[in-house]
């Protein structure tokens, strides 16, 4: 039998990059998770990818250390206070704080240089174009022009006749559609964690943006959301 593809697949512990590597792995790839300690507020999401790591059975989770932190101007890496009950038109009217500088492409970066060492020709991100908060390292024109530099920054893409790929499979789909396809692919959403500013055992706040459009997607499934929040959201975004 043949060796199966190896993959790298950002895990952050989250409802969509728990989503996305359960699609990976149900391409039949082998799947090697990546996730980073990159001087975010609370290591509750990154408790949240061993777990999800563990559950779906990636061959290898690898936590990287980077420090973000040290540049700060984000909420998620700095004294920055979390927006909080904020609407969809407010979510999407600007950039938020959350915004952590240029995350992403520091991420695919080091996954890519992991991609060329194992070597793995395929990487899976968990971006999404539709419910979102307007980050825009989640947009398909920069994935797009990440994969061309993968295929000129590389001695497997220029010397050796590799050919990178970046999977986007959640690109545009909205949360509940998330949702749905994770659930028949049995991804147990009570291992995720979403929220950006999470009490200190663990409990979602309810209020923030990233706990408002998983709760929307909840809603949109016809689901409940198995994790405990210290407060729920009153309306959808």
């Amino acid at each position: 039998m043949a060796a199966k593809a190896k993959a790298v697949v950002l895990l952050s512990g989250g409802l969509d990059s728990a989503t996305t590597l359960a699609l990976a792995r149900a391409e039949g790839y082998d799947a090697c998770a990546l996730t980073f300690r990159y001087g975010q507020r609370h290591g509750v999401e990154l408790e949240a990818a061993a777990r999800i790591a563990s559950a779906q059975g990636a061959t290898r989770h690898l936590v990287m250390g980077i420090d973000l932190g040290a540049l700060g101007g984000s909420a998620l890496t700095d004294d920055i206070e979390v927006p909080k009950g904020r609407g969809g038109a407010a979510m999407t009217a600007d950039i938020p704080i959350t915004y952590v500088p240029a995350r992403n492409t520091v991420f695919l970066a080091l996954a890519l240089a992991w991609a060329e060492l194992l070597p793995a020709d395929d990487i899976f991100i968990g971006v999404n174009a539709i419910d979102y908060s307007g980050y825009p390292d989640c947009r398909p024109d920069f994935i797009a022009a990440f994969e061309r530099l993968a295929n000129l920054a590389t001695k497997a893409g220029v010397a050796d006749g590799r050919r990178f790929r970046i999977h986007t499979p959640l690109i545009d789909l909205t949360k509940g559609e998330i949702i749905r396809k994770g659930r028949a692919l049995g991804v147990d959403y009570a291992l995720t964690s979403s929220c950006y500013d999470p009490a200190a055992d663990g409990r979602a706040c309810g209020t923030c943006d990233a706990c408002a459009l998983r709760l929307k997607g909840f809603a949109e499934a016809g689901l409940s959301d198995p994790i405990a929040y210290v407060e729920e959201a009153t309306s959808a975004p």
